[in-house]
């Protein structure tokens, strides 16, 4: 199938923001991109607004959407909102989680969202027993990723003890903990090599198989050869929490007189392939460990804000080598836009400092290296040969009317070059910084539409189905 779209303005790798951009696609692949296009072809569907690459959501755990109004309320920390997540992953079987992550992945589609990393660890049924088919809440979210309409990196997550105490002792799996388990990381290995991904690591057209550990409280480091191990032989993306809370630094300095990175980098975790996830306290030897290593850091803002896990520090991270994405994680909210822009505006509040990163880089964190990161690099941007993935943003709306002539477009004056020859970004800039979920427009996955005109063309009632999904749930309590 062959399509053509002419975007009233896009982004384009390099070149900025560019007007009446003829982008043309055979199958789920770009063919052609012809910025300038006048007019625009009888047969393109007109994108009016700003066309950016679909947006990849590095981090996500689907059934924690199931917390939003429940999760925020009261006093607390991280430790106790955990034992609310306790409860939710308690009720789920591979029913009710295919009901609830759909329409969570639908809620996704609707924010610009075309590939999720889902973290999965909610494996087997109550008390640890085994499904008869040992993949069945796995297979469960790739199917719920494929009627939403939107790509999947299942990262199966290796979770084999219940934490550290502060004397450094592991403690056993308990409670909903058991679900998670799979006694050891050999049994792990089995277990994911039953999914039969073929060769490339793919479990269907839209969705791949990746690995995780869920972190140093969860997995003993001798545990943890044979899932970096697996992710080689495999060439499949590995990632694992890092360094979220204070008190999991102390008790891992407790347990093995080393940091979770020195950890994970002394256990051949680290890697190019690897993306550690918060990486919100890490020490000034940690970031020359991760970023010496090329790894990817998945910052998740607001729900490190949700669970008050503190501020990260994307700059320096950044500066010693790691390449950031965002995350949704907790599903406090879904809006990439949102996460993103924290990540400037936390460095500006830790620095008192303006423009630690540009609109360039922050769009790269939510679309290309987010893709890279989940083992898709051939998508996440609007060039030839690339997966065919397309979000349009409104210029319209309450908040980012004006934008384009605040930034020194109207007429189109401006855009796709500035006087000095540099590549015009304003637009994005305002996007990044202004927009939200509700901004989106247009969605297109390979090629196929997948939300038009705000609404989802898959799946017709998503706050319904999102409400049917929780309230189910919480009845079945």
């Amino acid at each position: 199938m062959r399509r053509a779209w002419h975007a009233e303005l896009a982004w384009l790798p390099g070149a900025g923001v560019l007007p009446d951009v003829l982008i043309e696609a055979s199958g789920d692949r770009f063919t052609t991109i012809t910025p300038g296009c006048v007019p625009a072809p009888a047969s393109a569907t007109r994108l009016t607004g700003l066309t950016l690459p679909s947006l990849a959501n590095a981090h996500s755990h689907a059934f924690h959407r199931a917390l939003r109004g429940a999760g925020q309320r009261g006093r607390g920390s991280f430790w106790t909102w955990r034992e609310q997540m306790y409860q939710v992953a308690a009720g789920l079987d591979p029913d009710s989680y295919l009901a609830l992550a759909r329409a969570v992945y639908a809620e996704m589609a609707l924010a610009g969202i075309g590939c999720v990393g889902e973290f999965h660890y909610l494996h087997h049924g109550p008390g640890g027993v085994p499904y008869a088919d040992q993949n069945a809440m796995g297979q469960a979210l790739v199917q719920a990723a494929e009627e939403a309409g939107i790509r999947v990196t299942l990262l199966d997550t290796c979770y084999l003890s219940g934490g550290l105490d502060l004397t450094g002792a592991s403690l056993a799996l308990d409670g909903p903990q058991l679900r998670f388990g799979d006694v050891t990381a050999d049994s792990w290995a089995k277990r994911v090599d039953q999914f039969g991904a073929d060769e490339h690591g793919m479990l269907g057209p839209a969705a791949r198989l990746g690995a995780a550990i869920h972190s140093v409280r969860a997995v003993p480091p001798e545990q943890m050869h044979p899932v970096a191990a697996w992710a080689k032989r495999t060439g499949a993306p590995l990632h694992v929490h890092l360094s979220e809370q204070v008190a999991e630094n102390e008790a891992c300095l407790a347990a093995y007189r080393c940091t979770p990175a020195a950890v994970l980098y002394n256990a051949g975790v680290l890697g190019p392939r690897t993306t550690v996830v918060h990486a919100t306290h890490p020490t000034e030897a940690d970031m020359q460990l991760l970023g010496g290593s090329e790894v990817f850091v998945s910052a998740c803002p607001t729900t490190e804000a949700d669970l008050a896990d503190g501020i990260g520090p994307f700059g320096a991270l950044a500066e010693a080598g790691c390449r950031l994405t965002v995350g949704s994680d907790s599903q406090a909210v879904i809006d990439l836009f949102e996460e993103t822009r924290r990540i400037e505006q936390y460095q500006r509040l830790a620095s008192h400092q303006r423009g630690t990163f540009g609109a360039e880089a922050l769009g790269y964190a939510m679309t290309w290296d987010g893709h890279a990161s989940l083992g898709w690099p051939d998508a996440g941007e609007i060039a030839s040969g690339s997966l065919a993935d397309l979000v349009t943003v409104s210029l319209s709306s309450a908040r980012l009317a004006g934008a384009v002539e605040a930034a020194g477009a109207g007429g189109l004056r401006g855009v796709g070059g500035s006087a000095d020859g540099e590549a015009d970004l304003g637009l994005l800039e305002a996007v990044i910084f202004a927009a939200t979920a509700a901004d989106v427009r247009n969605v297109v996955i390979g090629g196929r539409d997948v939300v038009i005109g705000g609404r989802h063309v898959l799946i017709d009632d998503v706050p319904g189905a999102l409400t049917a999904a929780v309230r189910s749930l919480f009845a079945a309590e």
